[in-house]
């Protein structure tokens, strides 16, 4: 019986020395990150849920509209279906021309719910101010379950998602090579445990 109970405790032991781990699960390459991106947009086909009072959606869609040859002064529009959006993303590291990223859309102005809109072509810049992503599309605002009501009810209406909502137009060039020949490995958890592995 006590030669039994050793064997199985040498096994458990042995077993446990030499467990894989896979180096992307405890570790990423040194110098390899996500970059924010952010561009100001427009959202259109809201049902008079839009910007009321703010003159910076009025005027904004008045440029829009002069760059396909229509003439119209901020004063004149009184359409209540449009709101200025603050668009964000983050562009992975490892993304390419051509991916497609999810993107974040909130109200800057005052309007009510931006459900059932659309966000116009819109330039995604980084910090370094060069574009590497354009948003456009429908946006989704989604629901959430309430306990209270045993009903779904909807989010924060001036905040939506569009998912795969923008293009990813440049790479980005990300140094983790030294000299070409080696790489830095960073730990997600720095401690002895998991540099040992």
């Amino acid at each position: 019986m006590s030669k039994l109970f050793i064997v199985i405790i040498f096994l458990l032991i042995s077993t446990s020395a030499f467990t894989t781990t896979r180096i992307k699960d405890i570790a990423k390459l040194d110098g390899l990150r996500d970059n924010q991106l952010i561009g100001y947009g427009l959202v259109v086909g809201l049902s008079g849920t839009g910007d009321r009072r703010s003159n910076l959606a009025a005027q904004s869609i008045c440029n829009f509209l002069k760059a396909y040859g229509v003439n119209l002064a901020a004063y004149d529009l009184k359409s209540r279906n449009i709101a200025a959006v603050c668009v964000t993303a983050k562009l992975p590291a490892f993304a390419n021309n051509g991916d497609s990223i999810d993107v974040t859309v909130s109200s800057i102005g005052d309007a009510k719910d931006l459900q059932g809109g659309l966000l116009l072509l819109t330039p995604l810049k980084a910090a370094n101010n060069k574009v590497y992503a354009v948003g456009q599309g429908p946006l989704s605002l989604g629901k959430n379950y309430s306990n209270d009501t045993k009903k779904y009810e909807k989010k924060n209406s001036t905040l939506a998602r569009i998912p795969g909502g923008a293009i990813v137009e440049q790479n980005v060039t990300c140094q983790y090579l030294k000299d070409n020949k080696s790489f830095k490995l960073r730990l997600y958890k720095a401690d002895f445990t998991t540099g040992h592995k």
